[in-house]
């Protein structure tokens, strides 16, 4: 396992990684989740074997830390992931990231652009304040001591097994921070930092999560948006092998 300070007061994002050839591919999770758990069995298969994999887990998750008085918004995840980065001497790496992981990456090639050279994204979150059934939003909705001192564990029941499963790991406090930046967005927000990126970028969207609002304007800008059939907004798990190959940049 792997760690980098990330705050004033000696908070450390942590990682675990397999080595392997450079450009490192970073793997970012998102809300109430860690990377491993969704990652790792695509960085395991054949076509993506060989290159150094970080599967890194964002403040108030998994095995990083949970400090009180750290904010969780988006460019504040997107730094903490920069000092991990800058203590892995990972610049110009790939960022393959999912749902918040996916606007928190995005926010990150804006803010160290030297940091990433490539971004694969899986149902992320490019607008502010989304629909009230999002999971994000239904989080925010609360007010931060509500959520943490009654509403977590209705939250966390309702969230089906797979989900619950790492949620139940997410500090709740930073939980409820977290969507309540999430909903709020960046600044530019991150539909409008993705179109004007000068590098690669994949766009992966489940089949069954219905139409991407504003595809042409994104393809116009060169993103390669990519409907992969059978999955849901989990794509790593309804469909593996369509995931890892975008990742390989195969399709």
């Amino acid at each position: 396992m792997q760690q980098a300070v990330f705050d004033d007061e000696g908070s450390r994002i942590r990682w675990t990684e397999v080595s392997g050839a450079e450009p490192a591919r970073v793997y970012l999770h998102g809300l109430g989740s860690m990377s491993a758990p969704y990652h790792a069995h695509i960085a395991a298969r054949p076509e993506l074997a060989g290159r150094r994999s970080l599967f890194m887990d964002l403040p108030g998750h998994g095995l990083s830390d949970r400090p009180r008085r750290f904010g969780y918004t988006l460019e504040e995840h997107a730094d903490a992931v920069a000092a991990a980065l800058d203590a892995a001497g990972a610049d110009g790496a790939e960022l393959i990231a999912h749902s918040m992981g996916g606007a928190v990456a995005i926010v990150l090639a804006h803010r160290r652009p030297e940091l990433v050279s490539r971004l694969v994204l899986c149902e992320a979150n490019l607008d502010a304040f989304p629909p009230r059934t999002a999971g994000s939003s239904a989080i925010a909705a609360y007010e931060e001591d509500e959520f943490v001192g009654e509403a977590y564990a209705s939250v966390l029941a309702a969230a089906g097994p797979l989900w619950a499963a790492t949620m139940r790991l997410a500090d709740p406090r930073a939980l409820h921070r977290s969507a309540v930046g999430l909903r709020r967005g960046s600044d530019p927000v991150m539909r409008t930092i993705l179109e004007r990126l000068d590098i690669d970028r994949v766009y992966l969207q489940g089949e069954e999560s219905g139409g991407l609002d504003g595809l042409e304007r994104l393809e116009a800008a060169g993103v390669r948006v990519l409907t992969v059939p059978g999955a849901g907004h989990n794509v790593m798990f309804d469909n593996p092998g369509a995931f890892a190959a975008a990742v390989a940049a195969n399709i």
